[in-house]
Formats: C-alpha cells, sequence, structure tokens
C-alpha cells in the first residue's frame, strides 16, 4: 500500500499558544478525511483571527484534547526542544499468516501527517526586590512590539500550514482506500502520536511503521 506523508511547517510557538495551535490543525486535518455523516462547526481562534473548522462530535474533540494535554506535560518536563505529533490514518487487516509473534489484527498506515513545533522557553518574571518593596520591571514599548510582531508571524505560518493542508488532501486522493464506514463521523481509523518520555521510544515507532508501510512518498 502506497502511504503518503506530508511534513508540515516548522511553527514557533510559546506555551499558552500550543493548545490553540494544535487544535486548529488537527481538527482541520481531521475534518478534511472525515468523510462520513460530519455536522461542520466553525470556531474562531482566540487568539489569531483565523476560523477553522471541527467535525462537531463530541467524542473525537475529546480525544484531540486528550493528546494535546499529554503533548502539553510532556513539553513542560522536556524544555527548549523541538517536538512532533504524528496523526496517522490506517487500515485494518487480518494477518492470515499470524503466528505467535504477530498479531492477528495489522494496521496498514495509509497516511501520516507530522506537525513540528519549536516551543519557545517560557520567559520569567523579572523583580527587583529590596527591604521595603518588590518592584515588577515594565517590559516596555519595544518588548510589547517585539510580541506583537512575533504573533503576526505565527498566525502568518499557521495560514501557510492550514494551506498547506487543503492542497495536500486536493492533490493527494489515489491512496485513499474504500471508505470502510460512512456511517462514522471519522470514516478511517486513526492515532495521534506524542512523544514519549524516552525520545528513542518515539523515533522506534516511527521506524516501524515505516517498515509497515514501506517507503512513503514525502511532501514538504
Amino acid at each position: 500500500m502506497n502511504c503518503e506523508v506530508c511534513q508540515l511547517k516548522e511553527l514557533e510557538v510559546e506555551h499558552f499558544e500550543i493548545r490553540e495551535v494544535l487544535r486548529c490543525i488537527l481538527h482541520t486535518i481531521v475534518f478534511h478525511r472525515a468523510l462520513g455523516l460530519v455536522r461542520p462547526k466553525d470556531i474562531d481562534l482566540e487568539l489569531f483571527e483565523i476560523t477553522y473548522v471541527q467535525c462537531g462530535d463530541s467524542e473525537l474533540e475529546k480525544k484531540i484534547d486528550e493528546k494535546i494535554e499529554q503533548f502539553i506535560s510532556w513539553v513542560e518536563k522536556h524544555p527548549n526542544k523541538k517536538s512532533q505529533i504524528c496523526l496517522s490514518f490506517y487500515e485494518v487487516k487480518k494477518n492470515k499468516q499470524a503466528s505467535w509473534f504477530t498479531n492477528k489484527i495489522e494496521r496498514l498506515y495509509w497516511e501520516h501527517w507530522y506537525i513540528n513545533l519549536n516551543v519557545a522557553q517560557q520567559a520569567r518574571t523579572h523583580s527587583s526586590k529590596s527591604h521595603h518593596s518588590k518592584v515588577v520591571v515594565d517590559p516596555g514599548e519595544g518588548a510589547l512590539d517585539e510580541r506583537s510582531t512575533r504573533r503576526a508571524a505565527l498566525e502568518a505560518s499557521l495560514r501557510e500550514v492550514l494551506f498547506q493542508i487543503i492542497k495536500f488532501v486536493n492533490e493527494k486522493k489515489d491512496h485513499v482506500p474504500p471508505i470502510p464506514n460512512l456511517e462514522a463521523v471519522v470514516s478511517f481509523p486513526y492515532e495521534i502520536t506524542i512523544p514519549s518520555s524516552s525520545d528513542s521510544a518515539f523515533g522506534m515507532d516511527i521506524i516501524k511503521r515505516m517498515l509497515q508501510t514501506g517507503h512513503p512518498t514525502m511532501l514538504s
């Protein structure tokens, strides 16, 4: 089976922006691959002038939020590291030649989406302590302008990622398998993988998928 891979543009984010950015990207991907009965729901981001669409399924929203919270916990334990989340779609096949060391059910991955984030270190509050008072240093207009410029750049990059997703789903269609379940909101089985406490474990999981799906076609 041909497995397509989409490496999304890396985004420079601050810790408090992770949740909104990931919700926007993950829901956009799933919406475009959910070929079942969806109830589109427009969502306006609070931090950016961007609107995206969810499938309108509470279970799907819960699963995505759980993975995002797990990822945020990982980021807090591994500061100053570039990180990656993988959203994969697959088919389930019964392995007729299964033995004692292989599963009877086999996952055949047909699409991987890699979301790349570079999380900036959280800024500390600067203060000047004396015997009588604690004075908090004003960041000043320059710092505020810098933050505003950085936020605008992130918003532009996030829009690029959304267009990248739309471009990919419109151009890459031949590898999509027959729809297994038209009644489900998300017709295809999927999984969201985040880095584990050991970076090598995440790497081994990726290698295992490559072995299962063969050499994927890359799209930057």
